[in-house]
């Protein structure tokens, strides 16, 4: 007789047991009183760690399109956690980083989402999430997912980044692998869809549509309203087996998320929302629904939506209907289990064609600094204060000291506006002004739906030094120009010791019917995988991307690309820096038959204003080039001087005189 283990909420999601007297795979909340029962399967981890024992950079090192395998498992077994973060830097980055589970060597990604949408997260925001499935915590940087992904033979997962910026990427991917998995294991999947905006004729939002046999366990629903009011009248429907009539019915999207009378912030075990901005034009909602007490089981397919109605509103500010079609945006992520690999989902669109509003403009502010008026208080720029990013630094005296900053706006018309604010133990409490005005939260409709946050209000206290906290600035109809934002201090938590305000980008973002029509779909780069002479080739691309990719593909052939070594020594000298980067570290990969690089790494390294991360990629691939690079040292003793690269030149040194061992450029 086969013994189980009680699995707590998720009994039968994963029919994972062992032979004869073993146990079976821990894939959830168990039974605390069979939890001491001996295990059979071996656990193990595919994670980020760097193999140096004595090197704290941990993380993978992603380029812009360049898709990374964080795990590639032979199976049988079962993937049970996943944790990532981050250090992108680029506006809405959790949405541009991709992730995909390919199982069993399909070539059809069985979960296919945006990162952030995946942890729980829409917009490409970063929220603390907590649930049963999947955990966000430090203000949602640190992603947990706890979805259990059985394998009969093969898992592979990836992560692409579909920014236009290089970002660092951290992750652990728990499994266990298992002596065999029963006949009935069903398949996780999760894939994500969107329409931005959604059609005004009255179909409903279709959160799956699939075929065979399994069960749905899960929703990640987003909204951003294209019009003012409550969007969510709309009723959940489950149409199982080709049912005409859904044997599934909802009284309201509230209700679907397992709230009442309107959707605010909130946590929970199986429902939450993540994401609330209020109820006008542009503003957000993310919403998650796990189905872990209430599955729904198929046996030959199902299909699962929610009307796409609400509260509408004529010219004049007067209701219109409580029950109207609406023209939102919207997206979504489901989460099911079935028999096989799914097939005929929907394409997934590419990189900053999933952006809320598809135009959004990253103003770097810094750039600003000469413009800026300040009082009370004195301005400065910190270069790479976080991971790349460059802050702009004001240090207030005190409450009323305040720093104005000047940005441009392209055109007449409605946008979003976002700041990207750093914090740190000696900073602040500040006001945000646009154009000098105090900030003014929005008004509710007459259908109470959202919370109502107050914007340009921020707190810059923080036990660490983090950069990327977002500062919501409403939805403004801006002219044509330059206009203003002034930051004011209004004084400082008593753990804070100082006044300090840390300033890194504002987000410009249209939005609106016209801009929505205008945002054009972003697209993969045209490179094509090839053996070395292809990619030595696409080198000379006029595509920037392109050229990163081509580098990228013969750092992954190692000493095999010693035939485009010149062509890769030209590229140290390329226009676009993620290309020089990624030329040093396909010269590294080749090893000590790289030397003849040596003279235009060295080159490249005393370069006046050269990015600190491209100056890194020269310094690893010297170290991998080992003592050949002796000429090299008196420029890397002066690199030292740097603080954003001392820590890699440092090493380097040791490896070029023969004190470490070489490496493999991350």
């Amino acid at each position: 007789m086969r013994r189980t283990l009680a699995f707590g909420v998720l009994a039968g999601f994963v029919a994972a047991a062992s032979p004869l007297g073993a146990q079976p795979a821990i894939t959830g909340p168990v039974d605390p009183t069979t939890f001491s029962q001996l295990k059979d399967f071996k656990a193990y981890r595919s994670s980020s760690n760097s193999r140096y024992p004595d090197w704290n950079d941990d993380s993978a090192h992603i380029y812009p399109g360049e898709t990374l395998t964080i795990a590639d498992l032979e199976g049988p077994g079962i993937v049970t956690h996943i944790w990532t973060t981050s250090s992108g830097s680029q506006y809405g980055w959790p949405r541009l980083l991709r992730i995909r589970a390919y199982y069993d060597g399909s070539d059809v990604a069985s979960v296919d989402a945006p990162l952030g949408d995946f942890f729980a997260v829409g917009h490409g925001l970063e929220r603390a999430v907590k649930s049963l499935m999947i955990r966000d915590s430090s203000d949602g940087r640190a992603r947990n997912s706890y979805w259990p992904m059985p394998f009969r033979k093969r898992c592979r997962i990836t992560v692409t980044n579909e920014s236009a910026r290089y970002t660092g990427l951290y992750y652990h991917v728990d499994w266990q692998k298992m002596p065999a998995l029963p006949p009935d294991t069903a398949y996780f999947h999760a894939r994500y869809r969107q329409l931005l905006p959604a059609p005004a004729d009255g179909s409903p939002w279709v959160f799956l549509e699939t075929t065979g046999r399994g069960f749905y366990v899960g929703t990640v629903f987003n909204v951003i309203q294209a019009e003012p009011g409550w969007f969510g009248e709309g009723d959940d429907m489950f149409y199982v087996d080709g049912e005409k009539v859904a044997s599934i019915q909802g009284t309201g999207s509230e209700d679907y998320f397992n709230d009442a009378w309107g959707l605010h912030v909130v946590d929970g075990d199986y429902a939450g929302v993540t994401v609330a901005d209020g109820e006008g034009l542009g503003a957000r909602m993310t919403a998650y629904r796990w189905h872990l007490t209430d599955p729904v089981p198929f046996q030959k397919s199902l299909r699962v939506e929610i009307e796409h109605k609400g509260w509408t509103y004529k010219p004049d500010g007067t209701v219109r209907t409580a029950f109207g079609v609406r023209e939102d945006l919207m997206s979504s992520v489901a989460y099911w289990y079935q028999e096989g690999i799914a097939a005929a989902q929907p394409a997934v669109p590419y990189g900053r064609a999933r952006l809320p509003q598809g135009n959004a403009l990253q103003l770097e502010l810094e750039t600003a600094l000469p413009d800026a008026k300040t009082q009370g208080g004195k301005a400065s720029i910190f270069p790479d204060l976080f991971w790349g990013k460059d802050v702009v630094i004001f240090a207030a005296e005190g409450p009323g000291s305040r720093i104005e900053i000047p940005f441009d706006v392209p055109a007449d018309g409605d946008y979003e506006l976002q700041v990207q604010m750093a914090q740190a133990s000696d900073y602040g409490t500040y006001e945000i002004w646009l154009d000098g005005k105090p900030p003014k939260a929005n008004e509710l409709e007459h259908e109470p739906g959202a919370d109502i946050r107050a914007e340009g209000v921020f707190d810059g206290y923080a036990w660490e030094t983090y950069v990327g906290k977002v500062v919501q600035m409403g939805w403004p109809r801006l002219t044509k120009g330059r206009h203003t934002l002034t930051f004011v201090c209004t004084g400082k938590r008593s753990e804070s010791s100082g006044f300090k305000a840390g300033i890194d980008n504002v987000i410009l973002a249209r939005v609106g019917k016209d801009a929505w029509a205008r945002a054009g779909e972003d697209r993969p780069p045209a490179f094509q995988p090839g053996d070395v002479p292809a990619l030595a080739a696409q080198l000379k691309s006029g595509d920037a991307a392109v050229r990163v990719l081509a580098a990228c593909g013969l750092r992954d052939r190692g000493a095999a690309a010693l035939p485009a070594l010149d062509a890769l020594i030209a590229q140290l000298k390329d226009s676009d820096m993620y290309a020089r980067a990624a030329a040093a570290g396909a010269i590294g990969a080749i090893g000590p038959k790289a030397a003849a690089a040596v003279p235009g790494l060295i080159a490249a390294c005393r370069v006046k204003g050269e990015d600190g991360q491209a100056l890194r990629a020269y310094a690893y691939a010297l170290g991998d080039i080992g003592p050949a690079a002796r000429p090299a040292l008196p420029t890397l003793e002066a690199m030292k001087a740097d603080r954003s690269v001392e820590w890699v030149v440092v090493k380097t040194i040791e490896e070029i005189e023969g004190k470490r061992p070489g490496r493999t450029t991350p």
